[in-house]
């Protein structure tokens, strides 16, 4: 009898529970089913060599993102929280760790050294999190090394290689020497490039790998003039990047050979100056004032800020947007209705029109080859870029029929 008793107490206790529940869900808008709180997280690296085109920047968009989409998604309170990896995996993966045990995090992103990328997004998926690279350029996120939870958003270097090699070689750039970050963005830019030169008919005649964060180029650089090459690419990115044209100019070895970028930031550019990036031409999925949506969002960032943004940090913004999208049109925020509901979104901001995110987790859309202004083409202080073409997403990124992440495949 005390057995069958406690058994209805309890049973009354939780009819109690569920329909006090439902009234405070009925009171403050909250759908049933929704946590008290939905959390996104914010990795980026915030005091190293990514700090202008990361950093503390890639918060600040998010934070725009949020109080955008009205501080809330379905009746829940939106949470950010951010951390500085510090550029080093075994520490990015602590923090994911910490964030996904503990802290409860729904979605990652930002993220832009790509073997943080690679390892988060790994260790996110088996814990049924979603993830949504902004910063990692490697191919791998979406090819070899995808996950089910996994998403690549803005860029990758198959679609920075495609759009800047085939653009300068029909100009006549035909033959190509590399000075190539040694890790895993540089390795995979500069094989995704070889293997579009080489499939147009043209050659890299050479290639030397430099360490993350070196500041003398002057060995590297020498024996990419001596090459002959017809252009000199540098593969590599922010501190390093500007470092290595730095030191090109001053070898001048754009006097007898074409100098490319791989990944340029707006940043980049506001530093070195237009004296040296002046007519530097590279590959891009969007810029501070490439249309009228995206100036006046920038506007407001830079007002925030005190920079105007770059792409990651625009994406950021763009990321954050479509998760809330997401859960608000799948009526919750568990991962695998979540990530259904990314997938069936067609993304039109301020950042980009018409991106798909495909089984693969490849974010599909155009990218642009976008050259560096002229000063008497300057119209302000950051008015820097101007586009050569836009690439649509079809031509940009590697076709999804040809993709060899195991997701495709199965």
């Amino acid at each position: 009898m005390k057995q069958i008793l406690k058994a209805c107490l309890i049973g009354s206790a939780l009819l109690t529970t569920n329909i006090a529940m439902a009234a405070d869900n009925e009171k403050t808008g909250q759908e049933p089913g929704m946590p008290d709180v939905v959390t996104i997280g914010v990795m980026a690296e915030m005091s190293g060599i990514y700090k202008d085109f990361e950093g503390p920047g890639t918060v600040v968009a998010a934070e725009m993102a949020i109080e955008d989409f009205g501080g809330s998604v379905l009746g829940t309170p939106i949470k950010l929280i951010s951390a500085d990896y510090q550029n080093k995996p075994e520490v990015a993966l602590s923090i994911a760790r910490k964030w996904i045990d503990i802290d409860h995090v729904d979605m990652m992103t930002s993220l832009s050294n790509s073997a943080v990328g690679i390892g988060v997004q790994k260790l996110a998926s088996d814990k049924d999190t979603i993830t949504i690279n902004v910063g990692s350029g490697t191919t791998k996120l979406s090819e070899e090394d995808c996950t089910p939870y996994g998403i690549q958003y803005a860029y990758n270097t198959y679609a920075i290689a495609s759009g800047l090699a085939s653009g300068i070689m029909k100009a006549g750039g035909d033959s190509w020497f590399f000075v190539t970050a040694d890790y895993a963005y540089g390795k995979s830019m500069e094989q995704d490039a070889r293997n579009i030169i080489e499939k147009n008919g043209g050659t890299v005649v050479g290639s030397v790998k430099v360490p993350l964060g070196n500041t003398d180029f002057s060995s590297y650089l020498l024996q990419a003039q001596s090459s002959g090459a017809k252009i000199v690419a540098l593969a590599n990115g922010g501190q390093d990047f500007v470092n290595s044209l730095k030191q090109a100019k001053e070898f001048q070895i754009d006097k007898g050979q074409q100098l490319v970028g791989t990944v340029v930031f707006i940043t980049d550019a506001k530093s070195l100056g237009l004296a040296v990036a002046s007519g530097l031409t590279f590959t891009s999925p969007w810029y501070w004032n490439i249309s009228d949506d995206a100036e006046k969002w920038s506007r407001r960032f830079f007002e925030k800020h005190g920079a105007m943004p770059t792409f990651i940090q625009g994406g950021v913004y763009s990321a954050v947007t479509s998760y809330l999208k997401a859960v608000e049109k799948a009526g919750t925020n568990d991962t695998e209705a979540v990530r259904k509901a990314l997938g069936e979104l067609e993304i039109n901001d301020m950042y980009m029109q018409g991106g798909k995110i495909l089984p693969n987790g490849l974010n599909l859309h155009d990218m642009h080859l976008v050259r560096v202004k002229d000063k008497d083409q300057v119209r302000e202080e950051w008015d820097l870029f101007e586009t050569v073409s836009t690439i649509p997403g079809v031509d940009a990124f590697k076709p999804y029929q040809e993709s060899g992440c195991p997701l495709v495949a199965g």
